[in-house]
């Protein structure tokens, strides 16, 4: 089991009582930080994890009492548990989950016939179970109307030469996303392809290639805060599309 380490969340004053509570998986950096910060600039308390308990404590730093860390493996038990304790103690519910950890598996990426079974199950278990895991724990918490967005790719439906395995995973995640939101009919369940990004794990994805043309993961933000914010039934949507 892996451990978790915890950034207390300093008290907020009744009067700055924030907006929202959320909890943001995979936000040291790329897509998850720039969420983050979007949300907390909002007003937004906001529990975030990443396994590398210094890289997370840094980027939160600057953000301030709106941003809770707690370090550790959204595929263990107990750091989930930990993730939404930290949020439920902000306002005693949780009103926004966002499933953004993922891995692509073994690097290079390979072709599905030179997949290890094993590695195949280890990236099912962070891109598939820990997400629904994560709701799972989240589930008593979940305030009337709360929005849960499980992040995926266009690899969940395109067939792309090497990329079978993170792809399956995605598809599977937005089928999940699909039932989640038969069986919650109160909830705004989303799967969202954010589109191709200048993240770590896009140049892991593309190794010694130069992927300056990608945006920034900060024009993605738009399309999510407008799934948060608005009305749209729940869904796959991409960031574009909500935003044009």
């Amino acid at each position: 089991m892996t451990s978790t380490r915890q950034h207390e969340l300093p008290s907020i004053p009744d009067s700055e009582t924030p907006t929202g509570t959320a909890i943001i998986s995979g936000a040291s950096q790329g897509l998850g930080l720039a969420l983050t910060k979007a949300l907390a600039a909002r007003g937004w308390q906001v529990v975030v994890d990443a396994r590398h308990a210094d890289a997370l404590a840094e980027a939160v730093a600057p953000l301030g009492a709106r941003v809770g860390a707690v370090a550790g493996d959204i595929t263990d038990r107990g750091h989930r548990a930990a993730l939404v304790d930290a949020a439920v103690r902000v306002s005693g519910r949780v009103d926004l989950v966002v499933n953004n950890a993922s891995t692509l598996g073994p690097l290079p990426m390979r072709r599905l016939g030179d997949l290890d079974a094993d590695a195949l199950m280890n990236v099912f278990a962070t891109n598939v179970t820990a997400p629904l895991a994560l709701i799972q724990a989240a589930q008593p918490y979940l305030s009337p109307g709360a929005c849960i967005i499980n992040i995926s790719s266009d690899a969940a439906v395109g067939a792309y030469e090497g990329w079978g395995g993170y792809g399956a995973s995605k598809a599977a995640l937005d089928h999940l996303s699909r039932v989640l939101a038969v069986e919650h009919r109160g909830l705004r369940v989303y799967s969202v392809d954010p589109g191709d990004m200048r993240t770590a794990m896009h140049q892991d994805a593309f190794p010694g290639e130069d992927i300056s043309d990608r945006p920034l993961p900060e024009a993605s933000v738009p399309g999510l805060l407008a799934l948060i914010d608005g009305t749209l039934p729940s869904g796959r949507y991409s960031a574009a599309e909500v935003t044009s």
